[in-house]
């Protein structure tokens, strides 16, 4: 659509736009590698496929016919679906689904993934859900053993039985869903709120200041919080802070009470504390996870 979009705009003008013609070469180049790796991922519904190419942040939104376990090491991956940006902190996995539409994002080209695409095998309860947990130590230990495997996998092969038990396994940890998730909204006024509000995460956020920068009653921002996210201003502050706190461990030198006073807290308890409710961990044990073995994963390859 916005490919036509474009090309109406275009042909209105009564012009060709060098950077028009641009933007469609792209628009096309990310259709075939769209393609391609749904293909990849589809073309043999029954088998099991590990892959360790870092090809889906090149994707726009997209779904696969098999549920998709994707692990992250090293860094923060964000995942886009149509009503959540949801974030991946290094050493959690995220369980994806089939046909569950979504785009992936990283900040850092350090970053390390693992997908694994398994069938349809008609489960319930946890594997209908979307969710992000911690990376347990048998898990661990498990993907360290399956290190080499790239490629499809068939039912009778002795990789496939392990990659099912794997499998079978996530539902069994009982592990602590991880809870940042921000909700999105295509309107544009709340938007460029919460755009100031990012760059403004160091000082003194009040409800009643930023709806009178805002050129809006208290009253009116805060129903657009609630109508548009389905939360509150005060919530959606905390985590902006949090997530970019996340950023400062991973990416900066910064200690952490020089983190706290970046993202907004002086107070570094209250820092810890509000950082644990929403991750269930301290900053602490955030930065000090252990990363996996880099020699289990291929790394970027720098366009």
């Amino acid at each position: 659509m916005m490919l036509l979009y474009l090309l109406g705009k275009t042909i209105h003008a009564g012009k060709v736009s060098f950077y028009i013609i641009s933007l469609i070469f792209v628009i096309f180049g990310h259709m075939e590698v769209l393609n391609q790796l749904i293909n990849a991922v589809d073309q043999n519904p029954e088998s099991i496929l590990v892959m360790r190419q870092q090809t889906e942040q090149r994707l726009p939104s997209h779904q696969h016919d098999k549920a998709q376990l994707l692990l992250v090491y090293g860094g923060i991956a964000y995942l886009q679906t149509n009503e959540r940006d949801f974030y991946i902190p290094s050493n959690h996995y995220i369980w994806i689904p089939k046909n569950y539409p979504h785009n992936l994002m990283f900040n850092t080209q350090d970053l390390y993934i693992i997908n694994i695409y398994f069938p349809d095998g008609r489960s319930s309860g946890f594997y209908d859900e979307l969710g992000i947990y911690p990376v347990s130590k048998l898990l661990s230990e498990m993907l360290a053993f399956s290190e080499t495997w790239q490629g499809d996998y068939y039912q009778g092969s002795w990789e496939f039985e392990f990659m099912t038990t794997l499998k079978k396994l996530l539902s069994k940890e009982n592990l602590k869903k991880f809870s940042i998730q921000l909700p999105t909204t295509d309107d544009q006024r709340l938007n460029a709120i919460i755009d100031n509000l990012r760059n403004r995460l160091n000082e003194n956020l009040s409800l009643e200041e930023t709806a009178k920068l805002s050129g809006m009653s208290v009253r009116s921002l805060t129903r657009l919080f609630q109508t548009k996210l389905r939360t509150t201003f005060v919530q959606h502050v905390k985590m902006l802070r949090i997530i970019r706190a996340m950023e400062l461990i991973k990416d900066s030198d910064l200690n952490m009470t020089e983190i706290a006073y970046e993202v907004g807290y002086s107070n570094i308890a209250a820092f810890s504390n509000n950082f644990r409710q929403l991750t269930n961990m301290r900053p602490t044990q955030f930065k000090a996870q252990r990363i996996f073995q880099k020699s289990a994963l291929i790394p970027f390859q720098k366009d």
